[in-house]
């Protein structure tokens, strides 16, 4: 149904001097989901992200966020009720962590920002009492990107856009942040769609998969339909190279 949808894609189309990075790309994301993008660099998947809070504004088609065309929405305003994690975190080096949590409460005039950004680091695993304080420089990179998660929640959004947010990470610290992320999800409830480059952590987080390849989508699917009914030769050589059984 419509109302259930809060992401939409509709026919996006998108050059770079020439170079189509989004080829006609519909796909939707519904309300509580999370639609995990995947395929190699330069398939689209952070353009197509983009595009949902106008860091990027497409050359065709439409793009939905709650049924509202983004292109007749302010942009300042869509990325401050939509969070964003962009990759390794985009911490401000000169702004302590409690004020990089607060920064989106701070824009929108919110009265109580200190208690949203410290609620948003418990939400992380965090005590803002050790961290709160703490340069981004003086935090484990782990401890970096849980601080990114947190300012992307402390307006409390119903949306999060996370690109490749656990890439740069070791992989006990990776695993950790994974099942943080999946506590999250279920605790507030949030839509999310993320770009990530390994297809395990896909398979993990995302409800449903979506394959993009020279800027379209091969199919979008859960994880064990892609596994059972691959739609394209791309598709299962893709499971096939990580090792993923079809």
């Amino acid at each position: 149904m419509p109302d259930t949808i809060a992401l939409e894609a509709r026919e996006v189309t998108k050059r770079y001097a020439g170079v189509v990075a989004l080829d006609r790309v519909s796909l939707e994301v519904c309300r509580g989901e999370c639609v995990a993008l995947i395929g190699e660099s330069g398939s689209g998947k952070t353009t197509l992200l983009r595009c949902f809070n106008r860091l990027t504004d497409p050359d065709g088609g439409s793009v939905l966020v709650e049924g509202a065309d983004v292109a007749g929405v302010d942009p300042v305003a869509l990325r401050r009720r939509v969070g964003y994690v962009p990759q390794e975190g985009g911490l401000l080096p000169h702004w302590r962590v409690r004020r990089n949590v607060a920064l989106v409460p701070w824009l929108r005039h919110v009265t109580d920002r200190p208690a949203l950004a410290d609620r948003a680091l418990e939400l992380v695993g965090l005590d803002p009492s050790v961290v709160g304080d703490r340069w981004p420089r003086e935090l484990s990179g782990g401890q970096r990107q849980r601080v990114a998660v947190a300012r992307a929640l402390a307006a409390r959004p119903d949306i999060i856009l996370l690109d490749e947010p656990f890439g740069a990470l070791d992989a006990i610290t990776r695993a950790d942040l994974q099942a943080s992320f999946l506590e999250l999800r279920r605790e507030l409830r949030l839509t999310a769609l993320l770009v990530t480059h390994d297809i395990a952590e896909a398979f993990l987080l995302g409800d449903r998969i979506a394959v993009m390849r020279l800027g379209q989508v091969e199919q979008v699917a859960p994880a064990a339909d892609l596994r059972a009914r691959p739609a394209t030769e791309y598709v299962r050589q893709l499971l096939a190279r990580a090792r993923m059984p079809v």
